[in-house]
Order: structure tokens, then C-alpha cells, then sequence
């Protein structure tokens, strides 16, 4: 498919148009989607927003991460060897905010501090430190730990809905370049159609069975198919240039239709199997597993942690800390209970009055998401019921165009016999043609609304297709 594609999409400078249909030079409705999600740079994008959850995780989890550290100050003036301090120090951070570790001291000098005094060979310690209130059940680790999870979740969900706007935007792109070659092809059938009925009619002329106007009048609907002709041509270059904005292939190569390219006029079953229509029309609508539902829903519980964390702010400050001494760690025993150093730390502020904002805050934050979510689910189920009940409408509309056409057709057929019997003249000949040229042009413009709609729903519900 890929080397069928390169060769259908390499460069061109102006638009021409096949007279014959064929499958080398048709793009599929389902082919084109398939490279557009595939390789257009939107798509990939939307990928990156993965990889940046997957980052934040990473960075969220460098909080749990093991840590060493070597405090070394040396002070020597004169020949005299002030203090020569060592402090090595290994912690390990744990969930509930306990925080485990061991040390190593080892300090000599002729002015040390009196508590600075140790043995020797230095002074080993292993511990714990413990945060009582705060921090213990939620700190700032364990939250962004969390919430860290929950943004690579609600980035999945948020890449496919960036996927199916950019699919959205493609499909609605490429029915208007099927309906700019739809109408070009009606104008080319009924500008030969006029040009056969002047040239009859200007034989008729010379042999004084027509008058002259017409001649005259034919020469008209000549001009008007060619003009009509000339406008579909315009618009079908720029419906063309449009998809070209679409296409692209590996390495960020964008490309552009080649001028004997065409879209499949039949491609209405494509269309169903691609955005599975018939699913889409009959299935319940299941909102709460709608895409946007899903990272709403996220954003909401990571709103939850973040007020959790705003709350627990409230609680004291009290650290406690207990290290074991001992001068040979390499003998279990060696630990006593009654050699250790300790320590307890508790502050709190007497107005909390920035902790009680931040909550506030936050459960205000929380409110807003809450609604955002009622809103949301309210105007997609709305939207959804329209868009199931206007595809309807359409399926009633396209057969009475299609009636309408065929009925534009057989008066058309028995004016133009009746001219060809002398009962009719060629402005009533042209009259009927013309209301038959816009009952296709309407048949037309409702298939391209009708394919619009299809893509609305399928936009609608933000589903993701495998292409």
C-alpha cells in the first residue's frame, strides 16, 4: 500500500482530471485516513504527550530514590590541624514518609567542638526518621508519585482525542475534495450535452429549420456549462491543495496529489466501515467511557490528591529521628538501645492561615472540575442523541433527492423528445436541464453533509480507529 501511495502522491504544479476511473488512481477513503494518522505530524504529536507523562512519572519516582551523601571540611593553619571532619550519610526515602538511614563519622583535630569528640576509628549509626503528623500518610513525594500516575493515564485518554480531531478534520477535507470532483464531472457531462444540442442546432440554422435565436440560446447553455465548468475546477484545485495539507510520509516528508488522482465516488460503505457507523448509530451511549469522561476523571482525582495533600498541611509538624551508635556495625549485637542519638521536632503555626487558603483553593479547583464534568457529560449526550437523529433525517433526505433527480430526468427525456417533434422549444429544453443540474448539485451537496454528520459523530464520540 505504502509504494502504491508514494507513487500516486509525487509532486505536481497543476491539477488534471481523469475521464475514466480506475484503481491505480483512486485514493480510498479508508487508505488516506490510514496515512494521515499514521504519519501526519499531529499524530505524532499527540504521541509525545505520552512520552512526556512517561517522564514526569520517571521524574516523580527520583523522589524515592536512594541517596549519598559526603559532608568533608578540613581546616589546617600554621602546622596546626584545626579539625578534620568527615560525614558520610546513605538514606533511603520510603512511601509513608519514613525516611531510613546509616552514618559514618569520623572527626580529629585539635579544636574540635566537645560533642564532636569520637572514637578513633569514627562512629557508625543506622536509624530512622519518622514524621508523626504531617507527612506521614501523604507528603509532597507521595502525591506527585501519584498524581504523576494519574497524568500518564488521562495523556492516553487526551491522545485520542487529539487523533480524532486530526482524523475529523481529514475526513470533513476529503468530502469536500469529493464533492468539488463530483461537481466537476457533472458539469463536464452536461457541458457535452449542450455542446451536441448547439451544434444540432446550428445545422438546423443553416438549413432554415431553427431560427437563428436559437442558435443563439443554445450558445448560452454552452457558455453556462463552461463557466460552471471552469468554477468546479477552481474549486477542486483548492479542495485538492487542501487535502495535500494531510498527507505526508515518513520523516516528515509532506507530499501532493498527483494530477490524475481522484477520490472514490463510492465510497460511502468505506465510510461506514471505517468510522463503523452502524455501531455508532445503534449501541447505548456509554459517556462515562467517552475519552474526554476518562481524563476528566483523572484530572479529578489528581485534584483529590492535591487536596488531600493541602489538608494534611493542617496537622503539627512532629519529627521524631533515632539513630543507634555503635563502633563496630559488623557485630549485630553491637547496637545497644542505651547508645543512640535522637531527636523530636514539632512546629506549627498559629493562624494557618496559608494552609487554610490552599485548601480552599484547592477544594474550589476540585468544585469546578466537578461541574466541568456535569456540564460535559450533559452537552455530549446532547450532542450525540442530534447527531444520531440528523443522520436520519439525512438517510430520508438522500432518497427524496434521489426521487427527485430521477423525476428531473424523465422531463428532461420528454422535453427533449418533444423538441425533437417540433412541440417544445429549446428554452423550456434548457429549463428542465437546468432544474435537473441543480437537483444534482443539491444531491451532492446533502451526500457531503450527509458524510460531514457521519464524521461528526464519529468525532463526537473521539473514537480512535485502527487504520
Amino acid at each position: 500500500m505504502r509504494l502504491k501511495f508514494i507513487v500516486l502522491l509525487t509532486g505536481f504544479s497543476f491539477i488534471g482530471f481523469s475521464q475514466t476511473k480506475s484503481l491505480d488512481n483512486v485514493l480510498r477513503f479508508d487508505e488516506y485516513l490510514g496515512f494521515v494518522k499514521k504519519f501526519h505530524p499531529i499524530v505524532k504529536q499527540a504521541e509525545l504527550v505520552i512520552d512526556e507523562s512517561q517522564a514526569k512519572l520517571m521524574k516523580s519516582r527520583g523522589a524515592f530514590d536512594p541517596k549519598i551523601e559526603v559532608d568533608y571540611d578540613r581546616k589546617k593553619f600554621k602546622n596546626t590541624e584545626y579539625f578534620d571532619q568527615l560525614n558520610g550519610t546513605f538514606k533511603i526515602p520510603t512511601w509513608f514518609g519514613i525516611e531510613l538511614k546509616g552514618t559514618f563519622e569520623e572527626n580529629t583535630g585539635d579544636f574540635l567542638n566537645p560533642e564532636a569528640f569520637l572514637p578513633e576509628d569514627g562512629l557508625y549509626s543506622a536509624g530512622v526518621a519518622v514524621p508523626l503528623a504531617r507527612g506521614l500518610l501523604i507528603n509532597n513525594r507521595m502525591a506527585s508519585l501519584k498524581q504523576a500516575r494519574l497524568f500518564r493515564e488521562q495523556a492516553k485518554a487526551d491522545r485520542d482525542i487529539y487523533v480524532n480531531n486530526i482524523l475529523f478534520e481529514a475526513s470533513l477535507v476529503y468530502f469536500e475534495w469529493l464533492k468539488a470532483y463530483n461537481e466537476l464531472k457533472l458539469f463536464e457531462n452536461f457541458l457535452v450535452n449542450a455542446e451536441f444540442r448547439y451544434i444540432g442546432v446550428q445545422k438546423g440554422v443553416e438549413v432554415g429549420e431553427n431560427a437563428e435565436i436559437d442558435a443563439t440560446e443554445a450558445r448560452i447553455a454552452v457558455n453556462n456549462r463552461k463557466l460552471g465548468l471552469e468554477q468546479s475546477k477552481v474549486k477542486l484545485m483548492k479542495a485538492a491543495l487542501e487535502l495535500s495539507n494531510f498527507l505526508w510520509l515518513e520523516n516528515n516528508i509532506p507530499v501532493e496529489l498527483q494530477p490524475d488522482v481522484i477520490p472514490d465516488v463510492d465510497t460511502e460503505p468505506i465510510v461506514d466501515a471505517t468510522f463503523n457507523i452502524n455501531r455508532l448509530r445503534t449501541d447505548e451511549t456509554t459517556i462515562e467511557m467517552h475519552p474526554k469522561m476518562i481524563s476528566l476523571d483523572y484530572k479529578l482525582q489528581s485534584l483529590e490528591v492535591d487536596s488531600r495533600l493541602k489538608a494534611n498541611r493542617l496537622l503539627p509538624r512532629v519529627d521524631v529521628e533515632y539513630n543507634f551508635l555503635t563502633e563496630v556495625p559488623e557485630i549485630a549485637r553491637s547496637f545497644n538501645t542505651a547508645e543512640y542519638k535522637g531527636g523530636l521536632n514539632i512546629s506549627f503555626p498559629l493562624f494557618l492561615r496559608k494552609e487554610r487558603g490552599d485548601l480552599k483553593l484547592a477544594k474550589i479547583k476540585l468544585q469546578d472540575t466537578e461541574f466541568e464534568i456535569d456540564a460535559t457529560r450533559v452537552n455530549l449526550l446532547n450532542k450525540i442523541n442530534a447527531l444520531k437523529r440528523e443522520l436520519e433525517s439525512y438517510v430520508s433526505q438522500n432518497e427524496i433527492t434521489t426521487e427527485m433527480v430521477s423525476d428531473y430526468e424523465r422531463m428532461l427525456q420528454a422535453e427533449e423528445r418533444k423538441f425533437q417533434l417540433g412541440e417544445s422549444s429549446l428554452f423550456l429544453v434548457n429549463s428542465r436541464e437546468s432544474k435537473l443540474i441543480d437537483g444534482q448539485l443539491k444531491a451532492i451537496e446533502i451526500q457531503n453533509k450527509f458524510f460531514s454528520t457521519k464524521a461528526k459523530l464519529f468525532n463526537s464520540l473521539a473514537v480512535n480507529p485502527e487504520l
